[in-house]
């Protein structure tokens, strides 16, 4: 029989993965502030949902030891799914009662966010696994920028275009709005709608995905299992240029994650740039879509043509330039359509970088509990954006927003003291060289 060509799963896998991981931890952000929820309130509670894509490092040998990754994936897509629909008839009945705005529904939601989370985690996880198990080295090299670029595109499309056709459809500006349902109930919809594209995700793959020989425990023993694991990542070679490169180099996204859609949503009279959820969706669901696909296909062509050691220096600049973006906003209130050209130059930035750290962290998971490295290696990315994000709206309410993204612009700096370390990672090199003598390019595919 004719083998299947990754084509017919990797982008619908890929959608999968980034969707829960943008509307959970940013999505969530905007309801909270479109329902007038203060940003150090936000901040420092949603912060709080990145906590199970740093404890999935701990049960991700689970899922190399239990079942097949092609089983977990269905799982966390159905889990999701339902999820999705519950938090979806919660905001349905909490507009209905008239308390969308109230600490109820706050809680309620919050802990329906947090239960995807560990769904969500546990997804991410076991998507990552079948992927390195399901395609041969060459199809990796491959595919690795087409599945960032679905993984991106379902990112810029749950901040943007969700966003702004949630907000078009309770607006009553004839002009923007499809006048159809009374807010809060857009919210509702919007949950309702990703709970059934989820239900579609979990009867496509079970249908499609092909079930790789590898794809099987790798022990009998769970315990043993966890602990080789953990102890094969932490053994290796320059580890802690590793872990230093991995906390460091998203420092500033990990500052401006939470407070940028609140700074561009909120209220002139509260120093924010007061654009409208429509706008703000546009902005992030066309444009910025359109500046991140391309950022990714460069950065892939770069990488593949460069290498990630050449290529590493130029992109970690092109990823700190966005905080001082913001500050200049912050300070000067420019027009929507200097904001909506900062905003794009920030996602093509963002997709060159995000690039090189896919990159980085495909480099470093090897061996026997690939699956397994790689989560802890996100894990350990989720620590560095958790901790941050939680402060950040306490910081930017002492600091107001201008004072915020000048702080965070120079914070973001210590990310160029993480670059000198990969010199001295020598996975990096030995997986460079493996890439090239089989002939693999990361821009191939892209």
């Amino acid at each position: 029989m004719k083998k299947l060509s990754p084509w017919a799963f990797i982008p619908t896998l890929y959608l999968a993965e980034g969707f829960p991981y943008i509307v959970i931890n940013t999505v969530s952000a905007v309801l909270y502030a479109d329902l007038g929820f203060s940003n150090e309130k936000i901040a420092f509670w949603t912060g709080w949902l990145y906590l199970p894509w740093i404890l999935k490092m701990f049960w991700s040998p689970l899922v190399d030891a239990r079942s097949t990754k092609r089983r977990w994936l269905l799982a966390g897509q159905t889990v999701l799914a339902a999820v999705f629909l519950l938090v979806g008839m919660c905001a349905a009945v909490s507009a209905f009662l008239q308390n969308a705005g109230s600490m109820t529904f706050f809680t309620l939601s919050l802990f329906g966010f947090l239960f995807g989370a560990f769904a969500s985690a546990t997804l991410d996880v076991a998507t990552d696994g079948y992927y390195l198990l399901a395609l041969t080295p060459r199809e990796q090299g491959y595919f690795v920028g087409i599945r960032t670029i679905f993984y991106r595109l379902a990112m810029i499309l749950g901040s943007g275009a969700l966003i702004s056709v949630t907000g078009a459809l309770a607006n009553p500006n004839p002009k923007l709005s499809l006048d159809i349902m009374p807010w809060p109930y857009n919210w509702a919809a919007l949950f309702v709608f990703l709970g059934l594209l989820f239900a579609a995700f979990a009867a496509w793959h079970s249908k499609i995905l092909p079930a790789p020989a590898e794809d099987k425990p790798v022990s009998s023993n769970s315990a043993n299992a966890w602990k080789e694991s953990f102890q094969t990542y932490f053994s290796q070679q320059n580890i802690i240029y590793i872990l230093l490169f991995i906390l460091l180099y998203r420092l500033g996204d990990a500052l401006l994650e939470k407070i940028v859609p609140l700074f561009l949503l909120k209220p002139q009279d509260t120093g924010a740039m007061g654009i409208s959820l429509q706008y703000y969706g546009l902005i992030k669901g066309t444009l910025g879509l359109g500046a991140v696909i391309a950022g990714n296909l460069v950065g892939g062509w770069l990488l593949g043509k460069l290498g990630f050691k050449k290529c590493i220096w130029p992109f970690a600049v092109i990823l700190i330039l966005p905080n001082f973006f913001y500050a200049y906003m912050a300070w000067a209130k420019p027009c929507l359509t200097v904001t909506a050209l900062l905003i794009t130059l920030e996602h093509l930035g963002n997709g060159l970088a995000m690039m090189a750290f896919s990159v980085f962290i495909m480099y470093v998971s090897q061996g026997k509990y690939k699956t397994s490295h790689y989560a802890i290696s996100t894990g350990i990315m989720a620590l560095g954006m958790m901790a941050p994000s939680m402060l950040s709206g306490k910081l930017q309410a002492e600091l107001g927003y201008e004072n915020f993204f000048l702080l965070a612009s120079v914070i973001s700096l210590f990310t160029l003291a993480a670059i000198p370390l990969t010199g001295k990672i020598q996975s990096i090199e030995k997986t460079e060289q493996a890439f090239k003598q089989h002939k693999i390019s990361l821009s191939d595919g892209d």
